[in-house]
């Protein structure tokens, strides 16, 4: 039996790296600022070349961009100036801030302690005034750096299986993660953070590609050791996470190329770095080793949807078309950051109904079949939302409403649950995301915990722009894992919490 079908090493990753408010008191980890790793990867050759810098105005609000994607089969090929755009908008250096320890740069998309541990790489045919090859994005210098010279999208069209979105896509963009620069501040928990800082990542890719007309698929099922040997990376400390096809040409590249190792220096990220084993033993047994394996992989998702309504519902009321902010994708993108401190005011129930509306409609995946399924469910505990009692909730997708599991105002409960946060407490509605991690796991193996971690950071990071779409704030944030299972029980029994997101009207600083 193939490694990934066995889920036992999910299932102990996941429970090893439980928070707990004794597990939190008992570990001794500090920052070793000394230490800290770079926020880059740095290739010492060649030199990147400079993407341009005037960016296209799509003039496609963000509040529309998050909730739909473009037809599958729609004719469509980036140039330079749209490459160029997704790779600023999603992982480009959007402002930077000088402290007593140094700058820190901060980028198009959330991420945990703001350490970017996603690389982005691409593959590509020949484009306008681009050329077929292997590229690595480098943020700091806004620049692509060739690795390989030549057309090796066959190589990514055999290790995913001949998935069609890949067979006809002109650009394929491969997501890393790379262990220590996360570990370094989350240690063994980083493997999580992989899943959610890849997410919000694909949140604001997917949101572009939609804005500039391109058809793009999240691809989770592929050959490991052929991915990560295209882009020559060390296994024990990068790892190919995801792969995004943009675009459709009618035709699948033909030639089968072979590819033999680059052998290039990279700058070490820190003077030393710390391993924890069990990130690079879950992500192994979550590999797949064949196209026979990934096809067995891909498929219809498992059955996680919710009963019906046992308690009092509250529909969604969306804004009108007429109401709806129409802030371009790309000036909401520019706009958002991760509050640090929320003012106790209430928004709307329009507000709070058009962000679940919007962010929730789907991802293009292939572990989302049909579209529109789900591995995650949204808990809400509502603190200050016009027209809505405090309290804890559900939200129902394919029904457009929220469940009333329990009213009160659990302000309180909510810091207690986000880490003794304050965030959470002081945010109008905190969304929680549970799974059921049991039939997820048998239907896709270990490699399931990877799927149901990153759509939770894709949907996190839509909720992200829908909030500040509407200029509201919202902020990623991490938990006590079982006691969040515990507050929404008996509804939430049996499920895992799998991330965090408090929204609502940010305040600075005094």
């Amino acid at each position: 039996m193939p490694e990934n079908l066995n889920a036992d090493t999910a299932w102990h990753y996941h429970n090893a790296t439980k928070h707990s408010y004794a597990s939190v008191r008992a570990n001794p980890h500090f920052l070793d600022f000394a230490n800290q790793p770079l926020p880059f990867k740095i290739y010492t050759a060649p030199e990147p070349s400079r993407l341009p810098s005037e960016m296209r105005q799509t003039g496609v609000a963000a509040l529309s961009a998050i909730a739909a994607s473009i037809p599958a089969a729609t004719k469509a090929t980036p140039d330079l100036e749209a490459v160029a755009q997704l790779l600023y908008l999603s992982a480009g250096i959007t402002r930077q801030r000088k402290y007593s320890g140094g700058e820190i740069y901060f980028r198009a998309a959330a991420c945990t302690g703001a350490l970017y541990e996603v690389e982005l790489y691409l593959v590509c045919g020949d484009l306008a005034d681009l050329q077929a090859g292997v590229y690595h994005f480098a943020p700091a210098e806004f620049g692509l750096r060739k690795l390989r010279a030549g057309d090796y999208r066959s190589v990514l069209v055999e290790a995913t299986g001949g998935e069609p979105a890949v067979a006809h896509a002109p650009l394929t963009i491969i997501c890393t993660c790379t262990y220590w620069r996360n570990a370094w501040k989350y240690q063994a928990r980083t493997y999580r953070h992989f899943g959610w800082d890849n997410g919000t990542l694909l949140a604001n890719l997917l949101a572009v590609a939609t804005a500039l007309g391109l058809p793009a698929k999240v691809v989770c099922g592929f050959v490991d050791a052929s991915v990560n040997g295209l882009l020559d990376i060390d296994s024990q400390r990068e790892v190919a996470f995801s792969l995004v096809a943009l675009g459709h040409n009618s035709s699948a590249p033909q030639s089968q190329v072979k590819v033999v190792p680059l052998g290039l220096e990279i700058v070490p990220l820190s003077r030393s770095e710390v391993d924890y084993p069990l990130m690079r033993e879950m992500h192994t047994a979550s590999s797949l080793c064949s196209t026979e394996e990934v096809t067995a992989w891909r498929g219809r998702n498992p059955l996680t949807s919710l009963p019906p309504p046992a308690g009092s519902v509250v529909q969604l009321q969306p804004l009108s078309d007429d109401e709806m902010p129409r802030d371009p994708t790309e000036q909401v993108i520019l706009r958002r950051g991760s509050s640090r401190r929320f003012a106790r005011t209430t928004i709307s129930l329009a507000q709070l109904s058009t962000i679940l509306d919007r962010a929730t409609r789907g991802v293009p995946a292939d572990f989302l079949d049909p579209m529109g399924a789900q591995l995650n469910h949204l808990y809400l505990i509502v603190h200050a939302v016009e027209g809505l009692e405090p309290g804890a909730y559900v939200f129902h997708r394919d029904r457009r409403l929220i469940e009333t599991l329990k009213q009160g105002n659990f302000r309180d409960q909510a810091g207690y649950l986000g880490l003794e946060q304050q965030l959470p407490a002081d945010a109008a509605v905190d969304i929680f995301f549970l799974a059921d991690l049991r039939p997820i796991l048998q239907r896709f193996g270990d490699r399931g915990y990877r799927a149901v971690q990153l759509e939770a950071g894709i949907l996190g990071g839509k909720l992200y722009l829908a909030a500040y779409a509407q200029h509201l704030g919202a902020t990623g944030l991490t938990f006590y894992d079982d006691d969040v299972t515990r507050f929404f029980s008996p509804h939430a029994e049996g499920k895992s919490a799998i991330f965090l997101v408090a929204l609502g009207n940010s305040a600075k600083h005094q």
